[in-house]
C-alpha cells in the first residue's frame, strides 16, 4: 500500500483487514449453501451460550443460515464462546510477523468488546459484524468512531487518532513501498486531524467526524468495500 492511502486505510479499509483477518484463520467460515439440521444455534459444547437465533436475526442483517455459518466458524476457533485479547493478538502477530500488530490488535478488540469485560461475545462479534458489512454508511462510520474514540469519552483527541495511526503503521509499514517515514504517522494525522475538527477546539465530535468522512469522496468509496465480504 502507498503512503498516500494511510488515511484511507485508517478510517475504512482497515475494517475489511479485519474480516480478512479472521477469514484466514478460521473463525469466519464461508457461507454453507446446504440445509441445517439446527433449528437454533448449537449451544451444549459451549460456556458462553449466545443469545437465540431469532433475537440476533432481528437484531442484524444476517439471515438464518448466515448465523449458522458465523457461528460454526466462531465456535471452531473459540471452544468457549468468547474470544479473549490475547487470541486477538495470536492472530495479528501471525498475519504479520514482520511487524508488530499488538496495539491495533488491542485497539480492535476494545472496539468490539462493548461491555468492557474482556472478551467478546458471539453476540458482539455477530453485531458488529453486521454494522460493518451491511450497515448504513452512518452506522459504519459510527463504528470506526468507537475505534478511533479510545477512552469511550465521546471525541477524538490528536492523542486518539495518532495512537491508531500509530498502530497500522507499527503493524503495516515495513509493507508500504516507499518505507514508512517515522514522522509519517504524526504528519498523517496534523493533516487529517485539522480537515475534521472544524471548529478548532481540540476534538472531533461524532457529528464533525461523519461530516467529513460523507464529504471525503474516498472514504464514502471505500465503505462500498464492505459490502459482500462474506
Amino acid at each position: 500500500m502507498g503512503i498516500q492511502g494511510m488515511e484511507l486505510f485508517a478510517v475504512g479499509v482497515v475494517i475489511i483487514l479485519f474480516v480478512a483477518v479472521l477469514k484466514q484463520f478460521g473463525i469466519l467460515e464461508p457461507m454453507s449453501m446446504e440445509d441445517s439440521s439446527d433449528s437454533d444455534l448449537e449451544l451444549s459444547t459451549v460456556r458462553h451460550q449466545p443469545e437465540g437465533l431469532d433475537q440476533l436475526q432481528a437484531q442484524t442483517k444476517f439471515t438464518k443460515k448466515e448465523l449458522q455459518s458465523l457461528y460454526r466458524g466462531f465456535k471452531n476457533e473459540c471452544p468457549s464462546g468468547l474470544v479473549d485479547e490475547e487470541t486477538f493478538k495470536t492472530i495479528y502477530s501471525q498475519f504479520f510477523p514482520q511487524g508488530d500488530a499488538t496495539t491495533y490488535a488491542h485497539f480492535l478488540f476494545n472496539a468490539f468488546d462493548i461491555d468492557r469485560n474482556g472478551s467478546i461475545r458471539f453476540e458482539d462479534f455477530v453485531i458488529g459484524l453486521s454494522v460493518l458489512l451491511r450497515g448504513t454508511v452512518n452506522e459504519k462510520l459510527n463504528w470506526a468512531f468507537n475505534l478511533y474514540d479510545i477512552n469511550k469519552d465521546g471525541y477524538i483527541t490528536k492523542e486518539e487518532m495518532l495512537a491508531i495511526m500509530k498502530s497500522i503503521y507499527d503493524m503495516m509499514g515495513r509493507y508500504t513501498y516507499p518505507i514508512v517515514r517515522d514522522d509519517a504517522p504524526f504528519e498523517h494525522v496534523e493533516k487529517f486531524f485539522q480537515k475534521m475538527d472544524r471548529n478548532r477546539d481540540g476534538v472531533v465530535t461524532i457529528d464533525e467526524f461523519i461530516e467529513t468522512c460523507q464529504k471525503d469522496e474516498n472514504i464514502m468509496n471505500s465503505m462500498q468495500l464492505f459490502e459482500n465480504v462474506i
